[in-house]
């Protein structure tokens, strides 16, 4: 029996696509492998309902040394009493280096370990996978997709009294407080629109992290046929009310990424990110529908070009109705 140690301690989405390589090591291995993951608090509630994951390390200040950090030495005192077989690292960051070097594991393999050429022709999730190339077969790895173990739905539609059919929209990112440009953003007033029109014909369920309220004051008052989520809800029961959704509207977010994982369309309105790379991962089971102008100048994400930038036309010359008409082509609803 194998044990493995994931190390992921990234945002929310990045620990989405990182669950890809799941049940990558559970069909080479076998179901009785033990998987232990090293994430941040928040996201590792994402995995609360899983089977496939043994045990949970919370990893909240990345930056402390080992001496002050009882959580990195809980790590390492779990593998010097049962080494593991296999560690796999998806961190660049150099305050992880003192860590994975005091983790006992018979094999070391991912980022710092080998050299893995980053590419503008596949998803990120896909690019992950390139890491497990010495220790997983190929057909393997070609059928290995981010998923996500859900809870039971049924008390949530009660409590939060859902319909069987509703969309969820999500306006926020990670960067709706920094100062200067969302250049990820769409306008304010674009989005209240899409509301309105529709919950002409559709329950909306509008989602958001716990500190986000505020933003969202933006798009109030509601008009009748929204339900209000934003920051009543764990990590799982949103990918539960994901899962149980007709459509998930967003842009770049993890919301994206984990309806993807969940197998639910997801519609996301792109401008400076690559819809081929930091798009969620479309596999055989979902839908991805990424909302892009391509214009000249995009993708510019993380670039010179972005930060040059002072008005990010790549999100504002979306309109309502192009996202409307994507809906209407895809979706069996009345919209």
């Amino acid at each position: 029996m194998k044990k493995i140690l994931i190390v992921r301690c990234g945002a929310l989405g990045d620990l989405v696509y990182a669950t890809s390589v799941i049940d990558a090591l559970l069909l080479e291995y076998g179901n009785e492998t033990l998987i232990d993951f090293v994430c941040t608090p928040s996201s590792g509630s994402l995995f609360k309902a899983d089977h496939r994951i043994n045990k949970i390390f919370p990893l909240k200040h990345k930056k402390v040394p080992i001496l002050l950090s009882k959580e990195k030495k809980n790590i390492i005192k779990a593998s010097k009493e049962t080494p593991y077989d296999i560690l796999i690292n998806f961190e660049y960051g150099k305050q992880f280096q003192s860590l994975l070097h005091a983790v006992q594991a018979k094999k070391k393999i991912g980022a710092t370990y080998e050299k893995i050429e980053l590419s503008q022709n596949i998803n990120r999730a896909e690019e992950i996978k390139n890491y497990l190339r010495s220790i997983i077969s190929p057909e393997v790895l070609k059928n290995s997709f981010p998923k996500i173990i859900t809870e039971d739905f049924t008390p949530l539609k009660e409590k939060f009294h859902l319909s069987s059919n509703y969309i969820v929209l999500s306006p926020s990112n990670s960067h709706i407080y920094r100062s200067g440009i969302n250049y990820r953003a769409w306008e304010n007033e674009k989005w209240k629109d899409l509301i309105r029109q529709l919950t002409k014909s559709v329950q909306i369920v509008i989602v958001g992290a716990k500190n986000e309220e505020k933003f969202f004051q933006n798009f109030m008052p509601y008009p009748e046929n929204v339900i209000d989520l934003v920051g009543k809800n764990s990590v799982i029961e949103l990918a539960t009310i994901l899962e149980n959704a007709k459509a998930t509207v967003c842009t770049d977010s993890a919301v994206g990424h984990i309806s993807a994982a969940v197998n639910t369309p997801v519609f996301v309105l792109m401008g400076p990110n690559n819809p081929t790379t930091d798009a969620p991962y479309q596999t055989p089971y979902n839908a991805v529908y990424p909302i892009s102008l391509g214009l000249e100048c995009s993708p510019c994400y993380k670039t010179q070009t972005m930060k040059n930038c002072t008005d990010n036309i790549c999100m504002k010359q979306i309109t309502v109705s192009m996202v409307l008409n994507e809906l209407r082509s895809h979706l069996q609803l009345p919209l």
